[in-house]
């Protein structure tokens, strides 16, 4: 394989190549296929498809995530994209300024890596391991007992002198570790957060019995699908996002050592990739 040979199957699982995603169910298909996406490209996490790309059908001029607004075509796949959000054939998480889209299938592991695994118990720490401010543990309360609730019924439940931006730090916080999740959006009101064991019971049943181990190995192998061949960097700052580079060190040689991963030279680059499945032989018959 050459490079051009990686950046046209790239483009192709991402679709790029002018098979735009255009319908619910385009957009059903392509997230299952390539498990997760950004929504908007990343220049911090380049080697992962955009759901705004595979909408688009090409990587030419496409906004990121702070001059969406003033791009047409992103209002339009946002409507797709929050059309599986309500219908749960899609989950989010939110990474940097922008989200990671997840097929169901898939989130189960997501869960796994970054939440606690009591749902319903108030969360004592991030994802970083800090411990959770006083706000949030009012806002999960409120969200917990009342919820879905909007920013401003929060507001009214935990203080009307909050800013908005301390406000969005808390929301922050309990998304980030998938204690909460926007489950709605309402024009006049905005989004509406739940908590995330009420909105997917069944998902994060689930995910609570999925070994660390587990998810990382079932990530990897999906992440090594969607991007055809990685190296191990590329791989490791990506899931460095949600879990140690050297959890994902292990799970790679572990997978590699099981012949589940390969490697692969393109160029003057050692990549990994899915190892390749070779169809048996067939004996010829010799009459």
């Amino acid at each position: 394989m050459t490079d051009h040979d990686l950046q046209e199957q790239r483009a192709h699982k991402w679709r790029l190549d002018g098979n735009a995603v255009q319908t619910i169910e385009h957009a059903r298909a392509f997230l299952n296929d390539v498990g997760f996406c950004l929504m908007y490209p990343q220049r911090s996490v380049p080697l992962v498809p955009t759901f705004i790309g595979a909408y688009a059908g090409s990587a030419q001029n496409l906004p990121d995530s702070k001059h969406a607004f003033a791009d047409p075509r992103a209002q339009q796949a946002t409507e797709l994209m929050v059309r599986m959000l309500r219908e749960r054939s899609a989950y989010e998480l939110p990474v940097g300024d922008d989200i990671l889209i997840v097929s169901a299938s898939l989130f189960p592991f997501f869960y796994s890596l970054l939440s606690d695994r009591l749902p319903k118990a108030p969360p004592k720490f991030r994802a970083q391991g800090v411990k959770v401010s006083p706000l949030s543990l009012q806002v999960f309360d409120a969200i917990q007992k009342q919820g879905p609730l909007s920013k401003e019924k929060l507001r009214e439940l935990v203080g009307r002198e909050l800013s908005n931006a301390a406000l969005d730090r808390s929301l922050g916080e309990l998304w980030s570790i998938l204690k909460i999740t926007r489950v709605n959006y309402r024009e006049g009101e905005g989004a509406q957060w739940d908590v995330l064991y009420r909105w997917a019971r069944d998902v994060v049943e689930e995910a609570i019995d999925i070994s660390e181990p587990e998810a990382i190995s079932a990530l990897l192998g999906k992440y090594l699908d969607a991007v055809i061949a990685a190296s191990q960097e590329e791989t490791e700052q990506f899931f460095s996002l949600f879990t140690a580079r050297s959890k994902v060190r292990e799970a790679m040689n572990a997978l590699l050592a099981a012949r589940q991963l390969s490697f692969i030279s393109i160029g003057p680059k050692t990549l990994v990739r899915l190892a390749p499945v070779h169809e048996p032989q067939r004996r010829r018959i010799h009459g």
